[in-house]
């Protein structure tokens, strides 16, 4: 029942994209933004040994739009709740978890048109997938699992907060730190000692290196540091999107839960 409803849910917010689109028309350009923006005025003054920046670039800029993404699971969870959505939800004869399993799926289709945007636009710039379709294949369902396991942390917060606007300050307290103290955009190697420990074994690293391998946007002479998340970058990877839901989807059922019964 609550897949069945979870569908239906999902289904109400995919609508709503289609009615509102400037929502999906601005999701999609700020990819092409970040692309432009880091291969072309960054990438001037940063070098990566035995490779192009840029190659080395996309798979961070992947791996940090999808994380954008899964805000918008705990923003429009927050909005639900201030326009009384959530209040008639409740009325509803379906499961408590829908509302979630069908926020958190739909936010997954919205990362599915801006990683197509951002492949476009760092094919433009002169980023080439090295490796196999399957391999490739692989990447982009890794940075989508990692996507939807964070859209259950995004809804804690979401729910937690439960005002749009703090909800925006909150999130990028949230992510700014996950996305830039990591490999995202330059190698960890470069990092001071405290940050570049935290980099080495924030899951972000690992995604962002898992996806580098398997586009293989990889050269000997770009050395990984010699951790185990980064050393095993997929399994690790893994490891992160199966904690990070078995802890907090019971948690995001918990907090909404409480909202809907005040």
């Amino acid at each position: 029942m609550a897949v069945r409803d979870g569908a239906t849910i999902a289904k109400r917010n995919v609508i709503k994209i289609r009615r509102v689109p400037d929502l999906l028309i601005f999701t999609t350009l700020s990819p092409i933004m970040f692309v432009l923006l880091f291969a072309y005025v960054f990438g001037s003054s940063i070098e990566v040994p035995g490779m192009s920046y840029k190659e080395f670039l996309i798979a961070g800029i992947f791996t940090q739009s999808v994380i954008f993404g899964a805000t918008w699971t705990g923003l429009g969870l927050a909005e639900d709740i201030q326009k009384g959505f959530i209040d008639r939800f409740r009325s509803l004869p379906m499961a408590q978890s829908a509302v979630l399993v069908g926020r958190t799926t739909s936010d997954v289709l919205i990362n599915v048109v801006s990683l197509v945007v951002m492949s476009l636009a760092g094919l433009a710039v002169g980023w080439r997938i090295h490796t196999s379709l399957l391999e490739a294949a692989a990447a982009y369902v890794l940075l989508l699992l990692f996507a939807y396991a964070l859209s259950w942390v995004m809804a804690v917060v979401g729910l937690w907060i439960r005002t749009p606007e703090v909800y925006s300050n909150a999130s990028f307290m949230v992510i700014f730190p996950l996305s830039f103290i990591a490999n995202t955009f330059v190698p960890t190697t470069n990092l001071p000692p405290v940050l570049k420990v935290i980099a080495e074994w924030n899951p972000v690293s690992a995604v962002t290196q898992a996806v580098r391998e398997l586009f293989g946007n990889t050269n000997p002479a770009l050395v990984v540091p010699d951790v185990w998340p980064l050393q095993n970058p997929v399994v690790a990877s893994l490891a992160w999107i199966v904690g990070i839901l078995v802890v907090f989807v019971p948690f995001a059922i918990h907090r909404y839960k409480k909202a809907v019964s005040r």
